[in-house]
């Protein structure tokens, strides 16, 4: 029986997805559980996997095509079985380019939409927002529907035309400037962190932690941990064991926000925001409270080296229920993070550097930290954010407890 493959929702609130590239040849033979191709989120790139054995058939887009969630791209098929009627799709969108004869005969080219043009519940808001007139647009979903990234990317360009005419208009026309072009990862991440900083209640606690004990303690167990698991222990991995273990005694932080209240979450699963080309994508441990220092630092290189290489996994971004932000290695002594809804919070770290401090009464120079925990208000009261940053500088300044 043949089995269609669709375009997956990776995350909540996805509308569309990205195709990056197939994994596998059309006519070539996949099996459950192989990975069959790549899609491109506000994440990350993901790989997704095969939900059967079968052929590869019917392929109804190609790498760079914007498909809407649940749509079918492609079948996997027995050998000698047809290709189900349903892969001709009357109304295709122009980025999907059906291979079988039916699909392409059945696709009609999509041109600028009238006003009875079919128009995403988002797109008409955020048109409305924005001042676009939506009857100018060409849209990209299924039968020229018009998606929320068609409204984004004409009002970034009316955005851009402005500001170039303005530019010129100072400077003369002699010199010429471009838009930057952005990712469909950069474009969806600009999206959802204006949605929580306009939507989301936050609010901010900063402590400052004295770090000369979470120093000495991945000096302490660093030799042995790279001679028996063969990686380095970094401080964002001891971290994120100490938050962790913090979180769970702290659930209302592990919480997170949905439209029926606050949602509590049995495990505790850290996301790591990590830096790439142009993006920064956040890859999840799963159960870090649970989970050994020296397998957190296993887990931790090989998201990274999967995210820079653009190999992630639909499992790697998923579930995450609190973020870690650190950008003490780039020099930062301190700032604030926006929160990743629904999570109700995210802890922005700084560098570990010298100060000069009171101890005792009297000054010394110790490596101090300071961390910043954004918090959403609807989950979160000041009490509870400060009695968890508490519980964390103490369980910093004694990490072996």
């Amino acid at each position: 029986m043949a089995v269609s493959v669709v375009m997956p929702a990776l995350e909540m609130a996805q509308e569309t997805g990205k195709l990056v590239s197939w994994l596998k040849q059309e006519g070539e033979r996949v099996r459950k559980g192989e990975m069959l191709l790549e899609v491109e989120t506000d994440k990350a790139v993901v790989e997704v996997e095969a939900a059967a054995d079968g052929i590869l058939a019917g392929v109804a887009a190609r790498p760079g095509d914007v498909v809407q969630v649940g749509h079918t791209i492609a079948w996997l098929v027995q050998p000698g079985e047809s290709l189900p009627a349903a892969t001709a799709v009357p109304d295709a969108p122009a980025g999907v380019r059906a291979r079988t004869a039916a699909a392409a005969a059945a696709a009609p080219p999509v041109s600028a939409p009238s006003r009875g043009a079919r128009i995403s519940p988002k797109a008409r808001r955020l048109a409305q927002e924005k001042g676009i007139d939506l009857t100018t647009l060409t849209g990209s979903g299924p039968g020229g529907e018009i998606l929320a990234e068609d409204v984004l990317a004409a009002a970034a360009g009316a955005s851009d035309l402005n500001r170039s005419e303005a530019f010129r208009s100072v400077v003369g026309a002699g010199l010429q400037a471009g838009p930057e072009a952005v990712t469909t990862i950069g474009r969806l991440m600009a999206e959802r962190t204006t949605h929580s900083w306009t939507t989301v209640p936050h609010f901010f606690v900063t402590r400052d932690v004295d770090a000369g004990a979470l120093g000495a303690a991945r000096e302490r167990m660093l030799p042995d941990i790279e001679r028996s698991h063969g990686v380095k222990v970094t401080h964002t991995d001891l971290l994120v064991a100490i938050v962790a273990r913090t979180l769970a005694k702290h659930p209302r932080l592990n919480a997170g926000w949905t439209a029926d209240g606050i949602l509590s979450h049995e495990d505790v699963n850290v996301a790591l925001a990590m830096a790439v080309d142009n993006a920064v994508v956040t890859a999840v441990i799963p159960r870090a409270d649970r989970t050994p220092v020296a397998d957190i630092a296993i887990r931790r290189r090989d998201l990274a080296e999967r995210a820079r290489a653009g190999r992630l996994q639909p499992a790697d971004i998923a579930g995450a229920t609190f973020t870690i932000s650190n950008l003490g290695m780039f020099d930062v002594d301190a700032f604030t993070a926006i929160i990743v809804p629904p999570q109700a919070a995210i802890l922005a770290v700084g560098a570990i550097a010298d100060r000069v401090v009171a101890v005792n009464g009297q000054p010394a120079v110790r490596p101090m930290m300071s961390m910043t925990l954004s918090s959403d208000h609807r989950v979160v009261d000041g009490v509870r954010a400060a009695e968890f940053m508490r519980d964390l500088a103490n369980a910093i300044k004694s990490p072996q407890l």
